[in-house]
């Protein structure tokens, strides 16, 4: 007997197509699918159907966090205001070789996890070492999520060498494939950290395996002007001779473009993934998203690790981005609620390779789903739900979250995890690693 579940929403806001809103309208689930989006007012229920009472909710999809490092929750705080190389080679490198190890990952991304749930993220894009426990914590948590089969040019707790980064990964990779909530993606460090053996190696696994892959590009200035002294070329530059520009590649950070590469990144097909709140900390620069969009690159959000934000919150990475955008490019129309809104749901899923699955709420996709209460004062009057959304709610009120149909978060509160055992966890860990 399939599992048969109605949401009578104020608003649905479907993302596809973009900007449009459903007043009065409720979604059926059927087992793990949207199975319609039918006027309330039509609506018969049975027996049969378990129903929620959400008409002062917005239902949205699931944001898809797509960069980030889970298990750095553990780090929140550490090392705070530092310049990211200081804060990377005398600190965060150094405590991880102290500390992270299987119990570290495994701790660090149910703590995510936990986080991003109830802040209506329902899929996140991993990159960090032991991706299978990463993965482990996913599963336990009900969230979805593509890990990371990382490679990096020293050797870490989790691998010895490349060609052990290598090995591992595809371990993964093969361990989770028919996962129902698990991908996975090759995720290179950056250009800095990753010599070009390597990388060819990396273009033609992900063919062969057909996944995407995750990187750090053109993160500062810095970065960019120590590749031209080294390489004689900037990052990007290699990474096209090296056969890495394509759909497949989801770039990070990207406050670094010149006027000519605009169009490489639109003819190649690459993601760039904007991570707004991680880059105004460590004053890495500005992702230079309007113009992005008007060459037409397909941009996901992302939050980046808790150790350089310090939160996993897609809803306050919505509004950075969307206010950013606006003074960044001196223009009140640049990126407006409802691209913001894409950005943080078709957009991740597109740069994933999930749209056909997630990212907005189309009948047959499946059912990752975020009910935000909009009936608190301040979130009132409601004279455009999208709006409202972007620029004046709090991840407080996300109130039900469902994943593949579950339901992971009610009214508030996590279905899935002990929230007291995380606490808990979490300040074990905060003793050993200070």
């Amino acid at each position: 007997m399939s599992n048969v579940q109605a949401i009578h929403a104020g608003w649905i806001v479907p993302v596809e197509p973009a900007g449009a809103v459903l007043e009065r309208h409720t979604l059926v689930i059927e087992d793990e699918c949207i199975k319609a989006l039918t006027p309330t007012a039509d609506w018969h229920a049975t027996d049969a159907v378990r129903e929620f009472d959400c008409r002062e909710h917005v239902l949205v999809p699931g944001f898809v966090n797509a960069h980030t490092h889970a298990a750095m929750t553990l780090f929140r705080g550490l090392a705070d205001d530092l310049p990211l190389m200081e804060w990377l080679e005398r600190h965060i490198w150094p405590t991880e070789a102290r500390v992270a190890g299987r119990d570290f990952v495994r701790d660090g991304t149910r703590l995510a996890a936990a986080e991003m749930l109830r802040g209506g993220t329902t899929c996140f894009n991993d990159m960090y070492f032991f991706g299978d426990e990463a993965a482990a914590a996913a599963i336990e948590a009900g969230i979805r999520a593509v890990i990371g089969m990382i490679v990096i040019g020293f050797p870490s707790a989790w691998a010895s060498d490349v060609d052990d980064y290598f090995r591992k990964g595809q371990a993964i990779h093969d361990r989770f494939r028919q996962h129902p909530l698990i991908t996975t993606a090759f995720a290179p460090h950056a250009p800095y950290t990753v010599d070009d053996a390597a990388l060819r190696r990396i273009a033609t696994l992900a063919e062969e395996l057909d996944v995407p892959i995750h990187m750090h590009v053109h993160e500062t200035a810095f970065e960019v002007e120590t590749a031209l002294s080294q390489d004689g070329v900037r990052p990007l530059r290699r990474l096209e001779g090296l056969g890495l520009l394509s759909p497949r590649l989801m770039a990070v950070h990207m406050t670094n473009i010149h006027d000519d590469e605009f169009e490489l990144i639109a003819r190649s097909g690459v993601n760039v993934v904007h991570c707004p709140e991680s880059n105004l900390k460590l004053a890495s620069g500005f992702c230079p998203t309007a113009k992005l969009l008007a060459h037409g690159i397909n941009i996901a959000l992302g939050t980046d690790g808790a150790a350089s934000n310090n939160d996993l919150d897609m809803l306050g990475e919505l509004r950075t981005a969307s206010l950013l955008a606006k003074g960044v490019a001196g223009d009140p129309c640049a990126l407006p609620a409802a691209q913001a809104l894409g950005m943080a749901t078709l957009g991740g899923a597109r740069a994933l390779g999930l749209d056909h699955a997630i990212g907005s709420l189309l009948p047959g996709k499946l059912a990752d789903i975020v009910a935000i209460d909009l009936g608190g004062l301040a979130t009132q009057p409601v004279y455009d739900p999208i709006s409202q959304l972007v620029y004046a709610s709090q991840r407080s009120q996300v109130d039900e979250v469902w994943v593949g149909g579950r339901h992971v978060v009610q009214r508030g509160h996590l279905t899935t995890l002990d929230e007291v055992e995380l606490k808990a966890n979490a300040i074990a860990w905060q003793t050993r690693i200070a």
